[in-house]
């Protein structure tokens, strides 16, 4: 009876009215909360300086960009770099190599953390639970030129451990750093190793909201462990796997600079060559600003669209899931 008094009240209010009560209702949490709100200006000066800011640079995509003239001096040439991109040949073999990387990396590289998650989950000794957990991650804080320089040791073709076993075992001794061939299954064993342990923590966080007290009736029920997994673990985590999906997806253009430009040598190009290594390669090294501008707003444009279709598909599979 008082809330709908209440919704009534409300509803007769005026706008400004409304907007008062609301603006009241804002400065009593901005009141109660504000050393809260202190602590999230630093950050907030972060991005506004480092993210939102530069975006003004974008403009030179449009225009025949000269340092010495500046943004504002330059002419404008509308798509003309864009339409310049597209009908070259680099293109294509930029767009191919990209995606193949990125469709590897999303079918073999995300599900991992996922299972990885379910394993630890079963463990019943919670000791060896957390030293299989922290080893598996640990290579996350490695960086990639650490991780370039350990793959150049073990696979080098002079003195390679792993080339040296491979020529032992199979009688032959193949080139893993050169030949173009084996460039792709390094870039995903590296990723997998580097990252899975770290994906990890995300969904074994999902999990850890789990009542014991399923899995308890599930077993007085007669559940198995893999009919658990299917009715039990995989339903709670499936929210947060739709939304790592839909991150991935956003970032499936973003192959990983830093790694493919340390990976990449004269013998491999044709296939490590990818969006991030091509604008600097055109940018930095050629100084064509412009030119690397707009294929870097192109792969943007194209990573926005992935995020908004791919949570947009997961909304109609289930109303609960996405972003947005």
């Amino acid at each position: 009876m008082a809330a709908t008094i209440e919704k009534t009240t409300n509803s007769s209010l005026t706008f400004k009215e409304k907007a008062k009560m609301s603006w009241e209702e804002d400065k009593k949490n901005l009141l109660k909360n504000k050393y809260l709100y202190i602590m999230l200006i630093p950050g907030v000066i972060y991005f506004i300086l480092f993210r939102y800011a530069p975006m003004y640079g974008i403009v030179i995509a449009f225009k025949n960009y000269v340092p010495f003239l500046g943004i504002n001096g330059s002419k404008w040439v509308g798509f003309e770099h864009f339409r310049y991109f597209f009908d070259s040949p680099d293109f294509m073999r930029l767009l191919t190599n990209t995606l193949w990387i990125a469709f590897l990396s999303l079918v073999i590289s995300f599900p991992i953390p996922i299972f990885l998650a379910i394993l630890l989950n079963e463990l019943r000794s919670e000791t060896y639970k957390k030293f299989v957990q922290t080893s598996v991650y640990v290579p996350h804080f490695l960086s990639w030129t650490i991780v370039v320089g350990l793959t150049h040791t073990l696979f080098s073709i002079n003195g390679g451990v792993i080339t040296e076993l491979v020529e032992l075992f199979f009688g032959e001794r193949i080139n893993f750093l050169a030949d173009p061939a084996w460039f792709r299954p390094m870039i995903i064993l590296q990723g997998v190793w580097k990252g899975a342990g770290w994906g990890t923590i995300i969904f074994l966080a999902a999990l850890s909201n789990v009542s014991p007290e399923q899995y308890e009736a599930a077993i007085m029920d007669g559940a198995g462990r893999f009919r658990r997994i299917w009715h039990i673990t995989l339903p709670a985590i499936r929210p947060t796997v739709v939304i790592m999906l839909i991150l991935n997806m956003g970032s499936i253009l973003n192959t990983g600079f830093d790694q493919i430009y340390l990976m990449t040598n004269a013998l491999n190009r044709s296939v490590a060559d990818v969006f991030d290594t091509y604008v600097y390669q055109v940018g930095i090294n050629q100084g064509s600003y412009s030119y690397s501008t707009a294929v870097g707003l192109f792969k943007s444009l194209v990573s926005i669209i992935l995020i908004l279709g791919t949570d947009f598909i997961a909304k109609r599979i289930d109303p609960d899931s996405g972003l947005f």
